[in-house]
């Protein structure tokens, strides 16, 4: 790419803003122009509206430190700055799809890790690796929203990330019924330990709405586009409990699984450890090398040693065995605000650049 993509971030100031901002420092493809977030810190420069809550444990990238705030409302002043943003603002729901129509509505794409439009039909929500073809869906919204280059696109939750992959490389073997626990950091609640001290030494065993899009958003993953929507596969079944415990950064899954086709447990690590998707062909930017990496030690994935596996973006399988009641069980470890959150969502954008979906604004 001869000249940098003009990126925005929608709610720059928050934990998966921030996230953004770290993991764009030296992109090869993007140069942060813009930061927006609330209107109080609105006028403030970027540094000046962090301020002491920087949540990264890498350094504020001097490139944003004096970038003025804008207002994340000021929608027409924000996208006249870039060719396209990325989305993690803190609103409702409904406000939340509001907002993300009216930046594709400048004609400005909408890379969002929100959950407001993962079940609008023509959206489509994307783990590169699992279902790029969904972006075709695209081209459907364009005529709903009546833009010819705006759009939005979303990738799905954190917590599915130590699991999905898993059981997408194990496809042929026709997984049907799936149980899984997850055991969730607390930065997935845009949470650091300063910020949440009743954590330390503590588990909670709920999580609002996780369970629900722990036990669905995978079917949209495998789902189909028909007549212009994504319809949800039927299957696997999966039934899920979401438990958050006192670990920064790390969303871990203990996971069963029944098959119709019962594999090896060889034939299993053999389809994880080869599952490679468009972005590892494309070799982009953020892809993993490896996406899924498979640990015979018994004692591992283990957030400590673990969660950083391919700078965040890959996702980490061991404790594979039988089970009594179940064909298998595993435990999976993904990274939540990397792979989970930003580091998914610019993967997604590099596969929309690629595909020639996100481009320079003319004129």
């Amino acid at each position: 790419m001869n000249q940098k993509l003009k990126v925005g971030v929608l709610g720059a100031t928050g934990m998966v803003g921030q996230r953004f901002i770290a993991l764009l420092e030296n992109h090869p493809w993007y140069q942060v122009v813009c930061v927006a977030a609330s209107p109080r810190s609105a006028g403030k420069t970027y540094e000046e509206a962090v301020g002491g809550r920087w949540k990264m444990d890498t350094p504020m990238p001097e490139a944003v430190k004096n970038l003025v705030v804008m207002n994340v409302n000021e929608v027409e002043r924000v996208a006249a700055e870039v060719d396209f943003v990325f989305s993690a603002v803190d609103m409702s729901k409904d406000e939340i799809r509001a907002i993300e129509e009216a930046y594709a509505k400048t004609e400005t794409p909408v890379v969002s890790n929100n959950s407001a439009h993962r079940w609008t039909p023509d959206v489509p929500m994307v783990v590169p690796e699992i279902n790029p073809e969904h972006f075709q869906v695209i081209e459907y919204q364009k005529k709903r929203l009546g833009t010819t280059r705006g759009f939005i696109a979303v990738k799905p939750n954190c917590s599915i990330q130590s699991y999905a992959p898993v059981l997408t490389a194990w496809k042929e073997f026709e997984p049907c019924e799936v149980v899984a626990t997850t055991y969730q950091a607390i930065s997935g609640a845009g949470k650091t330990f300063k910020d949440w001290p009743e954590m330390v030494g503590n588990v909670i065993p709920y999580i609002g709405g996780e369970e629900e899009k722990s036990e669905q958003e995978p079917l949209r993953l495998w789902g189909r586009i028909e007549n212009g929507a994504i319809v949800k596969a039927s299957e696997p079944v999966i039934t899920c409990q979401c438990i958050r415990i006192p670990v920064l950064n790390g969303h871990t899954a203990a996971v069963f699984v029944k098959f119709r086709k019962k594999p090896t447990k060889e034939q299993l690590i053999e389809k994880m450890v080869s599952f490679r998707g468009l972005p590892q062909e494309l070799n982009l930017p953020s892809a993993p090398k490896q996406f899924i990496q498979y640990l015979e030690e018994d004692n591992r994935p283990q957030v400590t040693l673990d969660v950083d596996f391919e700078n965040g973006m890959g996702i980490s399988v061991g404790r594979l065995r039988e089970d009594t009641v179940y064909d298998y069980k595993f435990v999976g470890l993904s990274h939540n605000t990397v792979r989970g959150a930003a580091g998914g969502g610019i993967l997604c954008a590099e596969l929309l650049t690629a595909q020639g979906y996100i481009t320079a604004r003319q004129g």
